[in-house]
């Protein structure tokens, strides 16, 4: 018997994975015995959870998202609700409308204290101020992506005189100063609704609000969808489709859509928590949200005006922005980060 013989009827070593089946490789799973590829859907998510901060931001993100949607029962759960005035009712502030107890009348009743001169629950105004500018930005985000989707892919596929005027009518909304057009804007676009002889509805803010962020909101993902239509349509892809008699409509949806999805994502991920604190500030400036209603960016305004006798009552607040504001951004890196095959972690 030759050794090449000899050699072919030993059994061949285990591998490093136990068995005789190769240790897959990130691009391929083993289902069934085989290897078969895994979708970039997968891959995605398997660099995602490798991702130990993203996870984390995750489920911050996921814990605000949580507080928002079952405020109402958190509130009744614990027993005061944000519009009743404990401080004066049951005379726990002073002279000043400062709590009487320290570091702002927080005890075993008021876990986060007392607000000064109304005397209203800081937990409540702090739980119920989250639901109110998410509902905000949430909506500002989701209509923006919406619309900067569809005037990105109009102008990188059709391209011609649509790409071009469509692309100068961006420049111009994007020589807007953001800042002096919301404060601007906000009490005309409030007007429309409302008389000034009438009473303002709490609706009106919110909706005026949305409009004039959304306004000005949608010129940067437009640009971004733009550019990467552009890259696509001249690939071999598009051009085989065309060739095959698929409409313009058919391959915007089947061909273009599901190549531009991940920078939709990221941009999402990054354009919430700029509309959260947009938001937010113009309710600090006295342009949006209005009291009784529950605002972070209320919450700052008053935290502002009685810093330097209760500082306690701007720092729940303050917190709570900061943490969400960083979550969100770490969660767009690591989703974006995911969704790049280059990158290496």
């Amino acid at each position: 018997m030759t050794s090449s013989t000899r050699a072919a009827m030993e059994p061949t070593d285990p591998l490093p994975g136990g068995g005789d089946t190769p240790e897959p490789a990130d691009g391929l799973e083993v289902k069934t015995g085989e290897l078969v590829g895994r979708s970039p859907g997968r891959l995605a998510w398997i660099r995602f959870r490798r991702d130990k901060v993203g996870i984390l931001c995750a489920f911050t993100v996921l814990g605000f998202i949580f507080v928002a949607l079952t405020a109402p029962l958190i509130s009744k759960l614990y027993g005061k609700d944000p519009y009743q005035l404990y401080g004066q009712d049951r005379g726990l502030l002073n002279s000043y409308g400062i709590p009487l107890k320290a570091n702002g009348g927080i005890d075993g009743d008021f876990w986060f204290g007392l607000e000064p001169k109304l005397g209203r629950d800081v937990f409540t105004l702090l739980i119920y101020g989250i639901r109110t500018s998410l509902l905000i930005a949430l909506t500002v985000t989701v209509i923006a992506v919406v619309i900067g989707v569809l005037v990105g892919l109009v102008q990188g596929y059709l391209g011609g005189r649509a790409d071009y005027f469509v692309g100068r009518f961006s420049d111009l909304m994007l020589s807007f100063p953001q800042q002096l057009f919301f404060i601007a804007f906000t009490p005309v676009i409030v007007a429309l609704f409302v008389s000034p002889t009438e009473e303002e509805p709490a609706y009106v803010r919110v909706v005026a609000l949305i409009l004039v962020q959304l306004i000005l909101g949608w010129m940067t993902i437009g640009r971004l969808i733009r550019a990467q239509v552009l890259s696509l349509r001249e690939r071999e892809f598009i051009e085989a489709a065309r060739l095959s008699g698929a409409s313009g409509w058919r391959i915007i949806r089947k061909e273009l859509l599901p190549n531009i999805w991940s920078t939709v994502l990221v941009q999402s991920t990054l354009l919430l928590p700029v509309n959260v604190t947009a938001e937010a500030g113009l309710s600090y400036l006295g342009v949006g949200v209005h009291s009784p209603t529950p605002d972070w960016g209320l919450l700052f305004q008053s935290g502002a005006t009685y810093y330097d006798s209760d500082l306690t009552f701007m720092f729940f607040p303050g917190i709570a922005m900061v943490v969400f504001v960083v979550a969100f951004n770490l969660l767009g890196d690591s989703v974006r980060d995911a969704l790049d095959p280059k990158t290496v972690r």
